[in-house]
């Protein structure tokens, strides 16, 4: 089986089939956040600081570090921002980015070795990324779209996903080092999204041998309870062939069925994560009072 090995300074995740699931906490992001996208312009990092504790307390195995910003001087901001992330946590990281140049950047600065997110199937894009994984020794995500935007259907996806591997594998990137984006999309706007996805993650398991990723949260986009429909979907998804999700740590649907998935998979050897999560503590003198109570009646 497929194993992808991401690192920090000092701590290894490994991304795999028969491992357990691998959360990338989503939050360092500045899209959508603008209070968090006018710090990180001004260079004021306390939130990506407070960000970056609270997801790996929550219980994120990686962290996804993201600085797109308009109008911004993206390259030196991700490397503070990785620099900064790095100094508080073990933690490996993604370092994410549409702009090849921010990539380079993060990558010169990180510890370790990273996951870059990410590289598409267009040519020009791959020529571009594919050089920087192999010159820092990362591994990569491939997202399946190309120069023909975003197919709906999932066999044109995983064609696409089936040569950025080829291709990384003429970079010398072996398909272990590339985890395929199989393009999650909002189930409220194409019904057929999930039965998609998970279609695909099974054909990108069983054929192409690869570990997957996504942004888990985009298939609920516009609909009530949110975080219900993401927890429904990573453990149906899991069962699919997921390993690993972008998605934030702080929701607790989302962890349970995680980690609920995980014990039925049997990626939780003696349910000991989920015990040691769940299990509720006894009540001091509880369970003493009430045998030295069933003693003394029998007395």
């Amino acid at each position: 089986m497929t194993d992808t090995i991401i690192s920090s300074a000092t701590k290894e995740v490994v991304i795999g089939f028969d491992r357990p699931f691998v959360i990338i906490g989503e939050r360092i992001n500045p899209t959508g956040r603008k209070l968090l996208a006018a710090e990180m312009a001004e260079g004021d990092y306390s939130r990506v600081e407070s960000d970056a504790l609270a997801q790996v307390e929550a219980g994120a195995h990686m962290l996804d570090v993201n600085a797109g910003i308009p109008m911004a001087d993206e390259p030196r901001i991700l490397a503070e921002a990785i620099q900064l992330v790095q100094s508080l946590t073990d933690v490996p990281l993604s370092i994410d980015s549409s702009i090849v140049e921010a990539l380079e950047s993060g990558l010169a600065v990180y510890k370790g070795k990273a996951l870059v997110n990410s590289v598409t199937g267009e040519e020009e894009r791959l020529e571009a990324v594919l050089p920087l994984v192999k010159k820092y020794g990362a591994a990569v995500v491939a997202i399946s779209n190309d120069e023909t935007g975003i197919s709906e259907d999932p066999d044109v996806r995983f064609d696409v996903a089936k040569k950025i591997v080829e291709r990384a594998a003429d970079y010398g990137i072996p398909a272990s080092d590339v985890v395929v984006d199989p393009l999650i999309m909002p189930i409220g706007a194409l019904n057929e999204a999930g039965s998609a996805a998970f279609k695909l993650l099974h054909r990108l398991q069983k054929e192409l041998k690869v570990n997957t990723t996504g942004g888990a949260s985009n298939v609920s986009f516009g609909l009530p309870n949110r975080n219900g429909l993401n927890g429904a979907f990573i453990s149906m998804a899991m069962a699919s062939g997921l390993t690993s999700a972008i998605t934030n740590p702080l929701h607790a649907e989302v962890m349970t069925s995680i980690m609920g998935a995980d014990v039925m998979m049997g990626h939780d050897p003696n349910c000991t994560r989920w015990i040691k999560k769940y299990r509720e503590p006894s009540v001091e003198g509880e369970g003493g009072g009430r045998e030295s109570r069933r003693r003394r009646g029998r007395g």
